[in-house]
């Protein structure tokens, strides 16, 4: 039975009986190593979406798709994007806004890699104006990763919103929800004047 285990599940970390896999790949089938990695992201996509509604059959909680979570996303005009638990607190902003008929929307980001990029263009059909809110900078680029990320992927779609970046939370400082409402408030001055004044901006620190 010992035998039948070990051969079930071969690689572990055993004292009693040491191994060794090699982690490196030599530059003659390296590349082809690394063309084969993006093949299979490509197909993770299909299983992270299987594994995530396996799981709400289990528990009966869901998350979107398992790549992206939409919430009040049918009719917005105008839309956040974040990832993480901010998501929870602009929630009940888009609650409020809608509450005063402001068609706002937020689509929160379940899995970064591999890019859901059709998901994300299905999503945004309907927005003249997103607000990206990203709790991290790439220091000296335009912008932080979940901009670029975002701003790339709208480049080729045919219908195009505008795209705003907000830093906000460096060093884990507190997303309040005035400030949310403010991208939001934002978000619409964007749409009525169809001009982005600054596409990269820092919320919530001191200047």
């Amino acid at each position: 039975m010992k035998d039948h285990k070990e051969a079930l599940v071969p690689f572990k970390l055993d004292p009693e009986n040491p191994l060794t896999m090699g982690p490196l790949a030599l530059y003659d089938y390296y590349f082809e190593l690394k063309r084969q990695q993006e093949e299979a992201m490509k197909r993770a996509l299909k299983l992270i979406k299987r594994v995530h509604d396996e799981y709400a059959e289990m528990s009966g909680r869901r998350y979107g798709n398992g790549l992206i979570d939409p919430y009040c996303m049918e009719d917005a005009e105008i839309a956040a994007i974040c990832v993480g638990s901010t998501a929870g607190t602009t929630k009940t902003i888009v609650d409020e806004l809608r509450a005063d008929g402001v068609k706002a929307g937020l689509l929160r980001l379940r899995t970064y890699r591999p890019s859901p990029k059709q998901d994300i263009i299905r999503a945004l059909k309907s927005v003249e104006a997103v607000a990206v809110m990203d709790r991290s900078h790439s220091f000296g680029a335009h912008g932080g990763p979940v901009f670029h990320e975002i701003r790339h992927i709208l480049y080729d779609s045919k219908t195009r919103p505008q795209v705003v970046d907000y830093i906000y939370g460096l060093g884990g400082r507190d997303m309040p929800p005035h400030l949310i409402h403010q991208i939001y408030k934002d978000l619409e001055e964007i749409v009525s004047t169809k001009r982005v004044r600054d596409p990269v901006q820092f919320i919530g620190v001191r200047e």
